[in-house]
């Protein structure tokens, strides 16, 4: 007597089957490409940050960029205070420079801290403690820092980087490589002539008061000061002077910035 090849028997065993060699393959995949990942998601790191210091020209090769990342130097910031963490200080909270991933760590109980709601400004609720900046540095002295920005804005979380002059107070630009704002709209926040209006604009005013806004020129008058809103995205752009205000001001990089004024780093 022929066995039944349809049986529910057998439907099991092809099913387990094909559920092996699918996961096989996957986890087999996965462990293949775990290092071209790795160094995709170091390149695309390595482009925005050149890209908001202003640095790249276009058309620049995987070398090039390499090359030219190359001169930033890369540290972690305490947020709360402002200085560098020294080795001592990331081994006892377990971290290390290369490994630490600021994303990961603003979703860990022992690497954050909770941002009070009235303070919450750029509404990411857990802040992680410590920060990634890069230092492009020259004949002694610091010429760019590059600084992680993100908050919410429509839609979306946007990330982004924050590129600031050695003197701690221009901006040299802005740049976004995460969000899902509505294009044409929000999603203006990648126009290169959006972007082109941040690099030469001040953070603070004549007081020393941080200042810098991102406004809508119909309602006041642009100046050093302040950027041109998003035409008919009015919760983006609100979204986006929100963020800037809240990581150049004391919750975020406030203390590091004003330590580079004084000459402290």
């Amino acid at each position: 007597m022929s066995r039944n090849k349809d049986s529910l028997q057998n439907t099991i065993i092809v099913s387990l089957l094909l559920c092996l060699v699918c996961s096989v393959l996957v986890s087999s995949a996965a462990v293949i490409l775990k290092d071209r990942q790795t160094a995709n998601k170091l390149l695309e790191r390595n482009t925005n940050v050149l890209a908001a210091a202003g640095l790249l020209k276009g058309g620049e090769s995987p070398s090039d960029i390499d090359a030219l990342f190359t001169e930033f130097k890369v540290r972690l910031v305490d947020v709360s205070t402002g200085h560098y963490l020294t080795e001592d200080a990331m081994a006892a909270e377990g971290i290390t420079l290369d490994t630490y991933d600021q994303r990961r760590a603003a979703k860990d109980p022992k690497l954050n801290i909770l941002v009070p709601g009235k303070e919450d400004i750029a509404v990411i609720k857990r802040q992680a403690k410590y920060a990634a900046v890069y230092i492009l540095e020259r004949e002694g002295k610091i010429e760019s820092i590059v600084l992680p920005v993100h908050g919410y804005g429509l839609w979306s979380t946007l990330y982004g980087f924050l590129a600031v002059e050695g003197d701690g107070n221009t901006v040299s630009g802005l740049t976004f490589y995460e969000h899902a704002e509505t294009p044409g709209l929000g999603g203006e926040v990648d126009n290169p002539k959006w972007k082109a209006q941040w690099p030469g604009k001040h953070m603070l005013d004549a007081q020393g008061d941080l200042a810098l806004s991102v406004v809508k020129a119909k309602t006041k008058v642009l100046d050093d000061n302040t950027v041109d809103g998003l035409s008919g995205a009015t919760l983006t752009t609100r979204g986006i002077d929100n963020l800037v205000k809240f990581w150049l001001g004391d919750r975020g990089f406030g203390s590091y910035l004003a330590n580079v004024r004084e000459g402290e780093m």
